[in-house]
């Protein structure tokens, strides 16, 4: 992530990365408050953009969801990469798989690599 935002490459999310941010870190550490700081740590940084999930990406949401067979808040990050014109990076196999005919879509290694 820190080679990411040294490059100053465009970094996107739905809001709601918010919440899984903050969840992932607090279930795998048991941390709240480290959780917390995993979020303002990425709201800090100076290429990362929030995009508010409002009619117009939900619909596209939606769509990309029923197009592509992918879970709802997973077909709102494919969704977002499309309108914005960015790769998706995940370590969601089967989001990477179904995402790939709209998007370019990586592991974070591979997007490392890829960069390199």
């Amino acid at each position: 992530m820190e080679s990411v935002v040294e490059r100053g490459e465009p970094i996107a999310g739905p809001a709601v990365v918010l919440a899984e941010v903050a969840g992932a870190i607090a279930r795998r550490t048991g941390d709240g408050r480290r959780a917390l700081k995993g979020n303002t740590l990425l709201r800090s940084f100076p290429n990362f953009r929030l995009a508010s999930v409002g009619e117009e990406l939900a619909k596209l949401g939606a769509e990309t969801a029923a197009q592509q067979k992918l879970r709802g808040v997973d077909a709102l990050y494919t969704a977002l990469a499309e309108r914005l014109g960015l790769i998706l990076i995940t370590w969601d196999e089967e989001q990477r798989a179904r995402s790939r005919t709209i998007v370019e879509a990586f592991t974070p290694q591979e997007a490392l690599a890829r960069a390199s």
